[in-house]
């Protein structure tokens, strides 16, 4: 790859020395970025005279950051519901739609008959929306599938996205999503453990499951994910959306690596989490196209909770592709502030992911960056709607 050297960066948010909610602002700042990765950082002023002969891009006074890290999405999907939204404003509750046949079933339906090049043409569609908009690695689940050769197929669709577009991929196992239709629970987790985490593990890197009224029970989440740290999956919880279950309890005694959704979290779930080390994705948009209780973000991170934040990015209760305007939310009705919501948005997503090379601006890191044509990250909540990315940077590419 070319060497780049970004310079006439008016603020830069580094994310360096990592700590929640610092960014580690450099002024008047040039980022040089080589073979996919963070060469050097520092002033303007100071840039090295070996890395001055690299190919120039000026920044002319604009904000840079670190690529935003959507660590929560169903990317991956057929069809559509926007009939379901339209029942969902005239009063229809999210259970009455399932109960009905809609919901999470009507999109298994959708998936299951879409064709694999159909699937990934459209999931690439939304990808590269997100990309050009600053998400420069989206997580991807699966569990529109619900049998194993559609689990499966959903995976490696979601491969394919990433290699068709360029954007950074990781996926995760949603098997356990809701019972396939007819299944009773316990039948349908025997089948999950015995059949399809062996098929969908090779191409995953996280096992998901959906804890709550209507989905799983805390016993079968148990269960499932014992069997998937067998075959070297971490996990990820959908935790406390609907009602509370405990699932952000069964999330801290597991080690989990996220609890995702926690619109019904306690302060004890706060204090389990944190001391727990599990990351809280907050995901705003589902709250808002629902027309419910946001979770509650200001509680979570003054417990001491790593946060971050996530569209949930899917047809039916957050088709949102934009985390420019996730963040806009967390500040406006979440709580927090443009600093803690950029942080979440960019760090606090690499840490869900376990991803130490992400979300962060600093030597050895993925050259991943978003430069916004405003002059500091705070017009991202101050502008919502405005979509102010300018030039992406991906793996030290440029993308636009």
């Amino acid at each position: 790859m070319t060497p780049l050297l970004i310079r006439g960066i008016g603020s830069l948010v580094t994310n360096s020395p990592d700590l929640p909610g610092e960014l580690g602002i450099v002024e008047n700042a040039a980022v040089s970025v080589r073979d996919g990765q963070i060469v050097w950082v520092g002033s303007d002023d100071e840039i090295p005279v070996a890395l001055q002969r690299s190919t120039s891009l000026d920044a002319e006074g604009r904000a840079v950051l670190p690529g935003f890290v959507d660590s929560h999405t169903h990317l991956v999907f057929g069809g559509d519901r926007v009939d379901e939204f339209v029942a969902r404003l005239d009063g229809a509750s999210y259970e009455e739609i399932l109960a009905s046949g809609g919901g999470i079933h009507s999109t298994i339906a959708a998936t299951r008959v879409a064709p694999t090049d159909d699937l990934v043409e459209q999931s690439a569609g939304r990808a590269r929306r997100m990309l050009r908009s600053g998400t420069t690695t989206v997580e991807i689940k699966s569990g529109y599938g619900l049998n194993v050769a559609d689990e499966v197929r959903m995976l490696q669709a979601a491969g394919r996205v990433g290699d068709e577009t360029g954007i950074g991929v990781v996926r995760t196992f949603l098997g356990a999503h809701v019972p396939d239709r007819d299944i009773v629970e316990a039948d349908y987790v025997e089948i999950v453990i015995e059949e399809m985490l062996p098929a969908a593990a090779p191409h995953a890197e996280f096992c998901d499951v959906f804890v709550d009224r209507g989905a799983f029970s805390i016993e079968s989440a148990r269960c499932i994910f014992a069997a998937a740290v067998g075959y070297g999956l971490a996990a990820r919880v959908h935790a406390e959306q609907l009602t509370h279950t405990g699932a952000a309890a069964l999330s801290a005694e597991i080690g989990a690596a996220s609890a995702d959704h926690l619109d019904h979290a306690t302060p004890d779930d706060a204090a389990a989490l944190a001391a727990a080390g599990v990351v809280a994705v907050m995901l705003p948009g589902a709250g808002f196209s629902m027309r419910a209780r946001q979770a509650p973000a200001r509680m979570l991170w003054d417990s001491g909770v790593t946060v971050a934040l996530a569209t949930d990015c899917n047809p039916g209760t957050s088709y949102v592709e934009n985390m420019q305007f996730v963040i806009a939310m967390a500040c406006l009705e979440m709580g927090l502030t443009p600093d803690e919501a950029v942080w979440a948005a960019t760090r606090g997503g690499a840490k869900s992911l376990k991803r130490d090379d992400l979300g962060i601006i600093s030597v050895g890191a993925k050259a991943d960056l978003v430069i916004l044509d405003a002059p500091s990250h705070r017009h991202i909540p101050y502008r919502p709607g405005t979509d102010l990315v300018w030039k992406v940077i991906k793996g030290g590419d440029l993308i636009g």
